[in-house]
């Protein structure tokens, strides 16, 4: 009889697949989905897979925060239990007073840096003109020199050119 029941079971499974429970939605529309641990045919144990679906279908469409974070960490089984929509709220609100007291220090930091840079606290920032590149065969000078150059502290190397070929 048993036998019989693992047989159904399978059956079910091969032909409807597993059994989908609704968890959650979040503001955006999209629905969130578990399949609990079972048994395949074979009677192996399958871990419990969460998934969601989402408004757009397509994959490539996808950007980063389309998800809430919340969300995402229980897709990832980095928490136990669904968030609930009063926690994606909450922490949604938290996240705009973050952003808004951000944008305040910056503002306060930026005011603060040009007062210092008016009384001649702190000396601004020097902007740095670039003549070449480094890879540049002469770098700084408006032509290679034939030979060498060097004194104590620099070495500036020549530039040399191949002779001509001269045929017999």
């Amino acid at each position: 009889m048993a036998l019989a029941w693992r047989f159904l079971r399978a059956l079910r499974l091969r032909v409807l697949g597993p059994e989908k429970q609704h968890v959650g939605s979040d503001q955006f529309g999209n629905q969130y989905f578990r399949i609990p641990e079972h048994q395949s045919w074979a009677g192996q144990n399958i871990r419990e897979r969460r998934f969601a679906e989402c408004v757009d279908q397509k994959e490539y469409n996808y950007e980063v925060g389309d998800i809430p974070t919340e969300w995402e960490a229980w897709l990832r089984k980095r928490r136990q239990d669904p968030p609930t929509m009063e926690e994606l709220l909450k922490n949604e609100k938290y996240r705009e007073e973050m952003k808004q007291k951000v944008i305040e220090a910056s503002e306060k930091d930026r005011l603060l840096q040009t007062k210092e840079y008016k009384t001649g606290l702190v000396a601004e920032p020097i902007q740095t003109q670039i003549k070449g590149h480094a890879s540049a065969p002469y770098y700084g000078k408006d032509e290679p020199s034939p030979d060498p150059t060097s004194s104590a502290k620099t070495f500036q190397p020549g530039s040399w050119i191949p002779p001509d070929k001269q045929q017999p």
